[in-house]
């Protein structure tokens, strides 16, 4: 949407170890990163990296850039500028009004917003559904797309939605918040109990009978992929499970969104043992007192990520219906779909790109950012 937009806007991928700051040109990273120990547990310390990191891409970039745009953990005011109580972030206690302190240290405008927002917004502008619109397009479909829920799989369960290309934030901004949501399989908790890292090594943990406290995702993704000793069917059976949760998450949100679905982050890469669970829930049926059968989702669901699965989506089985008394054929959009896709962009390049979309798209008035919930 903005490739050929020469506005510079300032980066930032906030980590708990490391600040990596860089700059946006027509959607190109445009300096190579400059990586800075984060400070978490001290205000100026932190503050002070901060300046330092974004003076040094102003001083690199060639021309003035428009403004500063980054993706920071919640909780968080994020219209305002003010970052909340940081568990991993401590010098934050108490709200720190960032966005206004950065401002006035450069003289430009700062956006801040969470990283699951900013990566739907980046996969809804440049990623999976545009790619998606041009195979319909390419296929002969009438059909187009303006919908997407993005979901992150990481360290938490994060999310964003994108309806008719402008990002829901919400009255509080807390649109999208499916970490929240009810947990399928243990209704008292969380959903994000379940759709984590932590979730992974329980699962495996409980399977196995191992300590898994050492294990990380990747190490627990090569034991599935028979690479690495260890318990293989629970390796498999820790990500089914969370693709199972989280596809319940998802159908409740696509029943009020009503678009795509894609999905990156950490644990994403291994999308080929979260699928198969998250696929099944999503085509589940739910019943009524009389015995009734529906589907969860009015909508057929297609896994995108596999060739076969894209295939059958991108066929058009809409049909032309005659208006009653006349030979004229309207067209009847009588196949509901959906569709679900492992990102192609990565979840680092995904949130860059909607952090840079995001702040032109203020700076321009604000058309396309905020929907109220």
């Amino acid at each position: 949407m903005y490739e050929q937009d020469q506005r510079i806007v300032m980066t930032l991928d906030a980590g708990g170890t490391n600040f990596v700051f860089s700059a946006m040109q027509g959607g190109c990273e445009i300096l190579a990163p400059i990586r800075l120990h984060a400070v978490a547990d001290d205000l100026k310390g932190c503050l002070d990296v901060l300046v330092d990191g974004f003076t040094q891409v102003r001083r690199a970039v060639v021309g003035d850039p428009a403004a500063i745009s980054f993706a920071f953990p919640g909780p968080a005011d994020y219209r305002n500028g003010i970052i909340g109580d940081l568990p991993n972030f401590p010098a934050f206690r108490g709200g720190v009004a960032l966005g206004p302190y950065l401002s006035r240290q450069f003289g430009l405008p700062v956006f801040i917003n969470n990283d699951g927002n900013l990566y739907a917004y980046g996969e809804a502008l440049s990623g999976m559904l545009p790619e998606i619109n041009r195979m319909l397009e390419a296929s002969g479909s009438p059909r187009r797309y303006a919908n997407l829920i993005g979901i992150t799989l990481g360290t938490g369960f994060g999310a964003g939605v994108v309806v008719d290309g402008r990002l829901l934030t919400g009255d509080n901004g807390c649109g999208g918040d499916v970490w929240l949501m009810r947990n399928a399989k243990y209704p008292e908790l969380m959903a994000e109990e379940s759709v984590s890292i932590r979730a992974v090594r329980r699962v495996y943990a409980e399977r196995s009978g191992e300590d898994a406290s050492a294990l990380s995702p990747r190490d627990i993704f090569d034991i599935a992929e028979g690479v690495r000793p260890g318990d293989r069917e629970a390796a498999v059976r820790s990500f089914e499970e969370l693709g199972e949760v989280a596809g319940d998450a998802i159908v409740r949100a696509l029943d009020i969104v009503d678009g795509l679905v894609v999905f990156g982050g950490g644990i994403s890469g291994a999308a080929r043992y979260i699928m198969p669970g998250m696929i099944r829930e999503m085509r589940r049926s739910v019943g009524t007192f009389s015995g009734a059968s529906f589907p969860c989702l009015q909508a057929e669901v297609y896994d995108l990520s596999d060739p076969g699965g894209l295939r059958a989506f991108l066929e058009e089985k809409d049909r032309m219906v005659k208006i009653p008394g006349s030979d004229e054929e309207v067209h009847y959009a009588c196949h509901k779909k959906t569709g679900v896709a492992h990102s192609r962009l990565g979840a680092s390049r995904a949130i860059a790109l909607g952090a840079y979309a995001y702040a032109l798209s203020q700076l321009d008035g604000g058309a396309d950012a905020a929907v109220k919930a």
